[in-house]
């Protein structure tokens, strides 16, 4: 073999081998960036369910906030025909003599209004007058209104309304004037 031909060979074999590297450097590039995805989706799967962790807490959270809140609105449904009662016991015998048994109703009624008030039950306010809306009370009746002023507006309230936090767990009765 002449000089001419060991160096031709030699060029053709570093070229070979420059060209395989070549294309083992973009296998090697093409790897590195499929890898570099794979970890890019890993990450975003890994953010998402993060994020859903999250929220899922969130919510538990409010709920269980919100079920301790409520989670005695069934006694306060059945202990509300009693301060019903207490009403009504109020008002016939404050029209009796019987002061001092008026006073001892007053304290008990006060004192059983306090007590659901501080478990987180309130009066909804209505009062005669006040403009009739179909998601806030409940019409019992309605009768023609006495003045003009007062048609769509309450007349009566039958029996008062009551919330348990941010739920009103009975609507108010009332007739309203047509």
């Amino acid at each position: 073999m002449s000089k001419k031909n060991k160096t031709k060979d030699i060029l053709e074999e570093q070229m070979d081998a420059t060209q395989e590297a070549v294309v083992q450097e973009e296998d090697v590039r093409t790897e590195a960036e499929k890898l570099q995805e794979e970890v890019q989706k890993e990450k975003d799967k890994f953010l998402r369910l993060f994020a859903e962790f999250e929220n899922y807490k969130k919510r538990t959270s409010r709920e269980r906030i919100e079920l301790f809140k409520t989670a005695s609105q069934d006694l306060m449904v059945a202990l509300l025909p009693i301060l019903d009662d207490f009403d009504r016991a109020y008002s016939e015998i404050s029209k009796s003599k019987e002061k001092e048994l008026l006073k001892g109703v007053e304290l008990i009624s006060n004192k059983l209004r306090v007590t659901l008030k501080s478990k987180g039950l309130e009066e909804v306010e209505v009062k005669q007058g006040d403009v009739f809306n179909a998601d806030d009370h409940e019409a019992i009746t309605q009768i023609p209104a006495p003045s003009d002023d007062l048609k769509g507006k309450i007349i009566d309230v039958i029996e008062k309304g009551y919330a348990l936090g941010d739920k009103v767990i009975r609507f108010p009765k009332v007739v309203i004037g047509q």
